[in-house]
């Protein structure tokens, strides 16, 4: 029988949420999944990436691609219509915090052009020894890691109509094991540094309903957002997405037009930048809304939600969206790097986080996160050693975004160099040399690395 209407998009959507709930049963029941508090959304997507490969579930993983790439857009342009607190703002002419602002940046600096070298050395060292792999497969590591699975995804994909075969699936790949990274390693990090002592707090015990995901019936609840609209009129969350959606539309117009000015190449490059647009004029619309006095119809809880549920979906869709045959294709040069990696990185924060000025174990740990899974990821490692956010690292990962951007976008830029400007990777590299000196400098100069603490 032939369905009077197309299903497809919403039997996507319902597999997605099928297996984000097989995650919350799994991280409520399964102690191991407790121990390493790995989140419901990685648990489902590996659970749905096994049903998918297998062909339980009938769905291209293309398709899991496309709907990962518009949550990560759309995830960038709630956050930038979220606004801040009267706390937050009041925070914000706070010196330690915009200090730990940029160091959190700095860092960053530092992490991705390493692991951008690393990567491309190996895959040089991997050709000479008789493999075929393209020349930029070694900076979808960093993508993956240190940008996330949105990233990874939107370059991957414009690489693709470049000549780099199954670009997106690689770089997904690599963002999923940035995220195996951050809890299997990140965890035992934080539970170390509890036990010696190094929470600014002291020692912490988490309550059970953060160990097992669900808030128990009875127990204190926080508000989801408040309503800025009359539901006889509007419901407020269908306004608040309604938002999100105009400046969506308004983004893809402006990466369209834009891109009829510029070569093939880059206008194809342009997309993996749609992101950044729709933060811009998220950010914009929320400027204008304060300047004309409406500001208040935008709520910054429900937009949180929508941040929330984006992420969400997304690393779901991320992980299923991975292929067997591709990983196993590569699956030699894959774990090398990763693993490679996985390990410098582990080493590199661990020795400048012991050695800033206070904090240690609460910014160590959430940059950590953050540079191998996503500012979400960190989030939830700082909230190991820090359940209420008394220090002010929350904050500074919130304020990353002012200090980091411009990193992020010469990190990009950079990334698609020998495809967009015909570089060489030894010139490629030797630019992220210089960009990664020039961040560890400057956190040296600006007394952010001194003696070590812990």
């Amino acid at each position: 029988m032939n369905a009077p209407f197309p299903f497809e998009s919403l039997l996507i959507f319902s597999w997605l949420g099928i297996m984000l709930i097989a995650g919350v049963i799994l991280r409520a029941t399964i102690p191991f999944l407790q121990k390493y508090l790995i989140p419901s959304c990685l648990i489902g997507g590996l659970f749905g990436m096994v049903l998918v490969n297998c062909g339980v579930i009938n769905i291209e993983s293309t398709h899991f691609e496309t709907f990962a790439y518009h949550l990560f857009n759309i995830s960038f342009i709630s956050v930038g219509l979220t606004a801040r607190s009267s706390e937050e703002i009041k925070q914000t002419g706070n010196k330690e915090m915009l200090r730990g602002s940029l160091w959190m940046a700095l860092l960053q600096g530092v992490i991705f052009p390493l692991q951008a070298v690393l990567s491309g050395l190996m895959v040089l060292a991997f050709n000479v020894g008789g493999y075929n792999l393209f020349s930029t497969f070694g900076f979808l590591l960093p993508l993956g890691y240190v940008q996330g699975p949105g990233q990874a995804l939107s370059i991957g994909k414009v690489w693709e109509k470049l000549g780099f075969e199954n670009a997106a699936s690689i770089g997904l790949t690599f963002a999923a094991v940035g995220f195996l990274v951050a809890f299997f390693v990140g965890v035992p990090i934080v539970n170390w540094g509890i036990r010696h002592g190094h929470a600014s707090d002291g020692r912490k015990l988490l309550s059970p309903d953060f160990i097992k995901g669900i808030i128990a019936k009875g127990n204190a609840r926080e508000s989801a957002g408040e309503l800025s609209t009359h539901s006889g009129n509007v419901d407020t969350l269908a306004f608040q997405a309604a938002m999100v959606g105009v400046i969506y539309i308004a983004a893809y117009y402006i990466v369209f037009l834009i891109g009829k000015l510029l070569s093939p190449a880059l206008a194809t490059t342009l997309w993996g930048f749609f992101f950044f647009i729709g933060l811009a004029l998220a950010l914009l619309t929320r400027k204008i809304l304060s300047v004309i006095g409406i500001d208040h119809l935008v709520n910054p809880g429900v937009q949180r939600r929508i941040t929330g549920w984006s992420v969400d979906f997304l690393i779901v869709a991320t992980v299923m969206a991975v292929k067997f045959t591709i990983v196993w294709q590569y699956i030699v040069p894959i774990s090398a790097i990763a693993a490679a990696n996985a390990l410098v990185t582990t080493i590199v924060v661990l020795f400048i986080g012991r050695r800033i000025w206070s904090c240690n174990l609460e910014r160590t740990v959430s940059i950590f996160g953050t540079v191998t899974g996503t500012v979400s990821t960190g989030l939830l490692l700082l909230r190991i050693v820090d359940p209420e956010f008394k220090t002010s690292v929350a904050l500074e990962m919130g304020f990353l975004i002012i200090f980091v951007s411009p990193i992020i976008i010469t990190c990009m830029l950079l990334v698609s160099a020998p495809l967009l400007w015909g570089w060489s990777m030894m010139l490629t590299m030797g630019v992220f040399t210089g960009m990664m000196i020039f961040s560890g400098v400057a956190m040296y100069l600006l007394g952010m690395v001194g003696k070590r603490k812990f």
